[in-house]
């Protein structure tokens, strides 16, 4: 068999392999492989009508749907770089990506446009918006029409567009150091590698029914949907995990097997199963990244998942996936996630650039052909993020997140070089003292974070969710601190502590830990 060069191959195979199988089920429809081909091929064509130029980009701003996989895969048949966003964005950050990208179209939704139309009213560089319910207005700029009207009437692409493997297939915005987001440059063959390589490790199969709960424009959720469509699965699709007990029903109703998942989920549901046991015994994989998967979840994770393999892994956006834990080693090396994906390859090095011995802290590297061209437009940053290889032309990426790696080449994160605190003199690791905090008795989930100190450099602030109401009579400021002290060093105690009913987010789930440092923000203690 030719291997896949482009990601666009999946769903041209996977069609004419089995066009009637279900390719993707969300809460409205199903959608057979050919139905998928068919309405991707009906986007491409109207993209191309309209003059979509070869590696134009176009904004995808849907929620997670069977239309929104059909958009994804149209632009790259009509040969674009698709750019998928949160539809949770708001409108300056829409205009600020619209911009950013150079964006051709705009492929999104009727209930959007309080978000949408202030976004492209007066944008030069944006030719069309096809968006669900709307009016057609071919005079208007930019030009409007129904993209229902489009999936089930308009002229349908049979021939995809030529590109190669090195073409742009995708811009994946993530955010950057000084709050603007910023594109991430994935090729056709970049992004064809790492989800075969996660397919092998993960031994993905048509049989597989893969729920999806991440938002398409968060790179772990993408890649559930060009995996799926590659091995020929069933994607099950949910806006979001917002209301866990209708995912819980679907997953029941569905018979999932592969569950992609992130710490927050994973707490949300020890605290359902804490109250009302379950169990998702179809489910033969569960995996976690984004964040660190504590070790106190995995007991759970056993009794709610009690047939499933658990995957720890580890990624970046500008690579999608660094690491992997082997499951059989979970036990052994629960703090660990793991070794290189396959067909890749990592090292730790010093600030200078050399080489660090096994055990000892330094900078991860990862070569491989998943690692990104760079970021859109900003050569200063892709410069600090990538640097020369062993191979000449070759580029390294330098994550810029420490960690340290045995003799057996199994990774622990230690924290990202912006996360990691200096407090008194030392160096402070907030992985390894939000570990400790859930190891506490009543805690549920920690953020650990440094705030500026005139004496101290940075002063440690520590936040905690709690396993329930009841907990709140024995975890307070004094508790956490004592407990602290019994099993840190005496520089790696917090000075503050603050109980929180949750956590703030980012677009992604992720805790936002930007908002929990400020100073006087929001969340500084005495204020919530």
């Amino acid at each position: 068999m030719i291997p896949p060069r482009l990601l666009s191959d999946g769903l041209l195979r996977s069609a004419a392999r089995h066009p009637d199988k279900v390719a993707v089920r969300d809460e409205h429809s199903t959608w057979t492989y050919a139905q998928l081909r068919d309405g991707a091929g009906r986007v491409a064509a109207c993209l191309l009508d309209h003059g979509l130029p070869r590696g134009g980009r176009v904004i995808i701003d849907l929620d997670n749907s069977g239309v929104c996989a059909a958009a994804i895969y149209g632009v790259m048949l009509a040969g674009g770089v698709f750019v998928t966003v949160n539809p949770q964005t708001k409108a300056g950050k829409l205009r600020f990506i619209l911009e950013d990208a150079d964006a051709f179209a705009l492929v999104t939704d009727k209930h959007l446009a309080v978000q949408y139309e202030p976004a492209v009213a007066g944008l030069g560089c944006l030719r069309l918006v096809l968006s669900h319910g709307v009016p057609d207005d071919s005079a208007g700029t930019p030009c409007r029409l129904d993209l229902a009207t489009v999936l089930t009437g308009g002229r349908r692409l049979e021939t995809p567009v030529p590109v190669v493997g090195c073409d742009l297939a995708a811009l994946i915005y993530t955010s950057g150091s000084t709050g603007q987001p910023k594109g991430v440059m994935q090729t056709h063959q970049s992004m064809v590698f790492a989800a075969w390589s996660i397919i092998e490790y993960l031994e993905l199969v048509p049989e597989d029914r893969i729920l999806l709960v991440l938002p398409m424009a968060f790179d772990y959720g993408l890649y559930q949907l060009l995996m799926a469509v590659f091995v020929g699965a069933t994607l099950v699709v949910e806006r979001s995990f917002a209301f866990p007990g209708r995912v819980y029903a679907v997953m029941a109703e569905q018979q999932v097997t592969v569950f992609p998942g992130v710490p927050t989920i994973y707490a949300t549901m020890q605290a359902a199963h804490l109250k009302a046991p379950m169990a998702f015994p179809s489910v033969r994989a569960v995996t976690n990244t984004a964040a660190a998967l504590l070790p106190h979840l995995l007991p759970t994770l056993a009794e709610v998942f009690p047939n499933a393999r658990v995957f720890k892994m580890y990624g970046l956006t500008e690579c999608k996936r660094v690491a992997y834990l082997p499951p059989a080693l979970l036990e052994s090396h629960p703090r660990s996630v793991g070794i290189a994906i396959p067909g890749t390859e990592v090292s730790l090095h010093a600030l200078d650039g050399s080489p660090v011995a096994p055990g000892q802290p330094g900078i991860l590297h990862v070569r491989g052909p998943h690692v990104m061209v760079g970021y859109w437009k900003r050569p200063d940053q892709t410069a600090h993020m990538l640097r020369e290889g062993p191979v000449p032309g070759e580029r390294v990426l330098v994550t810029h997140d420490w960690f340290t790696q045995d003799a057996d080449g199994l990774l622990q994160f230690v924290g990202r070089s912006d996360d990691i605190i200096k407090s008194r003199g030392e160096k402070v690791s907030p992985v390894e003292v939000e570990t400790l905090l859930c190891r506490m008795d009543g805690i549920a989930q920690a953020a650990v974070v440094g705030v500026p100190d005139a004496s101290l450099g940075e002063r440690i602030r520590a936040f905690v969710v709690l396993d329930d109401v009841e907990a709140a009579a024995n975890v307070n400021a004094n508790t956490v601190k004592r407990f602290c002290s019994l099993h840190l060093e005496n520089f790696m105690v917090p000075q503050e502590v603050v109980v929180l009913p949750d956590f703030p987010r980012t677009e992604n789930g992720k805790v936002d830990r930007k908002l929990l440092a400020q100073e006087d923000g929001p969340y500084a203690p005495g204020v919530v």
